[in-house]
């Protein structure tokens, strides 16, 4: 059985949106934290993913990907298995798995599709996350649900109808601008 690309969406009800302002004078940076993937569970792909294989395919993205800050992801899935420099939106900078739940924190890049991104949040949109990753599905003859066997995950991608019903993640906007100095007139 060969490889197949497999694309898979979060819910984004759980995600969060950071803003992050150093001082006035830098330009501020989103970042977007959530969960990422979902193992041992039905998804809205109809795909089941071994939680050993994730465990063991999130330790090496992180050691891989992650620790060496090549951990890109796209706007919306392409249709390859290699992550386009030109559609890089944001950057995974950490995950941790809690339960059958793999949580991530995604750094916004100041790219044109990370722009798009951002300005998406800002006005309120809710994104998510979905991964993509070479496998193998094993379907039984009987059942519509495949299960996903020797996972390869490529990237995490920002979409907006992810798969795993929790991925959606929602915006925490920046602070206002301070008002600007009064001025008085005085009368004479």
């Amino acid at each position: 059985m060969a490889f197949k690309l497999l694309v898979e969406k979060t819910d984004p009800s759980e995600f969060e949106y950071i803003v992050e302002e150093k001082n006035n004078k830098s330009e501020s940076r989103l970042y977007i934290k959530g969960p990422y993937m979902m193992a041992s569970d039905v998804n809205k792909n109809k795909r089941v993913y071994d939680l050993d294989n994730m465990v063991q395919e999130v330790t090496r993205y992180q050691k891989e990907m992650i620790l060496t800050k090549r951990s890109m992801g796209e706007l919306n899935h392409p249709t390859t298995a290699e992550v386009d420099l030109e559609r890089a939106c944001h950057i995974v900078t950490e995950m941790k798995q809690d339960g059958n739940v793999f949580y991530g924190k995604s750094k916004v890049l100041q790219t044109p599709c990370g722009t798009i991104v951002k300005q998406l949040v800002m006005d309120g949109v809710r994104v998510g996350m979905s991964s993509r990753a070479l496998g193998k599905i094993d379907q039984e003859t009987d059942s519509e649900i495949g299960h996903v066997t020797e996972m390869k995950l490529v990237a995490i991608d920002c979409v907006a109808d992810p798969s795993c019903p929790k991925a959606f993640v929602n915006g925490i906007p920046p602070p206002p601008p301070p008002p600007p100095p009064s001025s008085s007139v005085v009368g004479i």
